[in-house]
């Protein structure tokens, strides 16, 4: 047999276990796992590597209205490109309903922005910020059938916000229709309140958003979160967890058998809230929500992982210039309250895990391609054509040298905005050739694929979004 690739003399990784054998690829698919493969069109010599996975980021936000005056600093072009050169070869971002907007015309618009610029796939989540009789009744459960069987309903944020009623109709939709519910769990009264209180005093400094949005604030959410979906019963996957107590609520949750699943990110197991004390608007580049707290919870965090309470790791991708269109428009000059609120990571977030996770006996290798790929695909309907290296799966594969050392900074990245909140951050362990069916994308450091090669794919439903009984 003739393959189109072989990747020779590379130590292959699953979730569940490390050998050494070659990959023959065909038609874009893994094709034959062994030794002596025989002849190929093209061969990449993997000796001293790590042959893994593709990555895929399930939490990512491209090209997403953010306000007046506010440009999100990452289309999908950039976006996609950068999660490339990350070892990423799928990424799911958000298509945000706004309100008043039709779901379906929110889908067409992501779409128009998304197709023939992506350099590698992509899945739509849908955001319900309007949550109508029409898109409850019609709109939801046919777009959910189409293969968008995820979606994601907000706590906290103004034009986003959902009521406790609201998030309980369309739980009771993805309960009908096996959809996967994922959860932003603030308490946005609470925000309110604190936030117009530091103000009257005073507080408007960036590192004051901290401040706005505790961790009582995140565990409550998280509470009522789970309450509600215990109500409905339907699964639900908590996003971007930053402390302890919103952790032990979910593992709390599983412990009495709720099929309740957790997220966390890089900027939770590194940064911390005194990032965000930076001279004049330096602080910005670190605000997001829920925000980075401290090093006891950055240990919690890994606890999570360790643990399997947090079964996927994502980077919340959610990227601002350091300019007036993003971190320093006018009116977060006057407030914490008008920062736009994210920040970049999806090219660094599997070198950031590798490193402070594998190389520092945090995790295994296998519980690393697990929280990186293999959990993703499970939990969002993609296994396993996604998320695992096995005969009849695509051939997404990301070649990672382990003892590569690398100095995190702006200058190596490939992403659209103009800083990264990881400058000067060491890791050890990088990808360096990345995959997507079959397809070179990133040689050695080097963009060779084509935009508009990457794919939209539609989903089966979740292996873990059927109701418990």
């Amino acid at each position: 047999m003739t393959f189109d690739t072989v990747i020779r003399g590379g130590t292959v990784a699953t979730a569940s276990d490390t050998f050494a054998c070659d990959v023959g690829i065909s038609d874009g698919r893994i094709a034959a796992l062994g030794h002596d493969l025989g002849d190929a069109g093209q061969t990449i010599d993997a000796t001293g590597r790590l042959v893994l996975p593709g990555g895929i980021d399930s939490h990512v936000h491209f090209s997403q209205p953010s306000g007046p005056g506010i440009v999100m600093a990452d289309d999908f072009e950039s976006g996609t490109r950068a999660a490339a050169f990350g070892g990423n070869t799928t990424v799911l971002p958000f298509c945000l309903q706004e309100r008043g907007q039709s779901l379906r015309q929110a889908v067409r618009d992501y779409h128009a922005k998304a197709d023939g610029n992506c350099y590698i796939d992509v899945s739509f989540h849908l955001i319900i910020s309007d949550p109508t009789e029409q898109v409850l009744g019609q709109d939801l459960p046919a777009l959910i059938k189409d293969g968008y069987t995820s979606f994601k309903v907000f706590m906290t944020y103004e034009d986003l916000a959902l009521s406790d009623r609201q998030i309980l109709e369309v739980m009771a939709v993805a309960r009908e229709t096996g959809a996967l519910v994922m959860v932003h769990a603030e308490n946005f009264d609470a925000i309110r309140f604190l936030t117009d209180r530091l103000e009257q005093a005073g507080h408007t400094a960036p590192h004051f958003h901290g401040a706005s949005r505790p961790i009582a604030v995140e565990r409550e959410a998280t509470h009522r979160a789970i309450a509600l979906a215990e109500l409905i019963d339907v699964p639900v996957m908590i996003v971007h967890v930053s402390n302890r107590q919103a952790m032990e609520e979910i593992r709390r949750a599983q412990q009495r058998g709720l099929k309740v699943f957790g997220e966390t990110c890089p900027q939770y197991l590194v940064l911390t809230e005194k990032d965000m004390e930076g001279l004049n608007m330096e602080g910005t580049k670190y605000v997001c929500s829920p925000p980075p707290r401290d090093v006891p919870s950055q240990v919690a965090c890994w606890e999570g992982l360790q643990q399997g309470t947090f079964s996927v790791f994502s980077s919340d991708h959610c990227a601002f210039r350091y300019d007036t269109t993003g971190k320093l428009a006018p009116k977060g000059r006057t407030s914490f309250r008008w920062v736009p609120n994210g920040i970049p990571g999806v090219e660094t977030r599997l070198p950031i895990l590798f490193s402070e996770g594998v190389v520092k006996g945090r995790i295994d290798l296998n519980r690393f391609v697990a929280l990186s790929a293999t959990n993703h695909a499970k939990t969002y309907g993609l296994y396993p054509r996604k998320g695992t290296i096995a005969i009849g799966s695509d051939a997404d594969i990301a070649i990672w040298d382990p003892a590569r050392e690398v100095t995190i900074s702006q200058d190596i990245l490939h992403h659209g905005p103009d800083y990264t909140p990881y400058e000067g951050f060491r890791v050890t362990g990088w990808p360096m050739t990345t995959l997507v069916r079959g397809e070179v994308v990133v040689a050695n450091g080097t963009l060779v694929g084509r935009k508009g090669a990457g794919q939209h794919l539609a989903r089966d439903a979740s292996l873990f979004a059927s109701a418990r009984d």
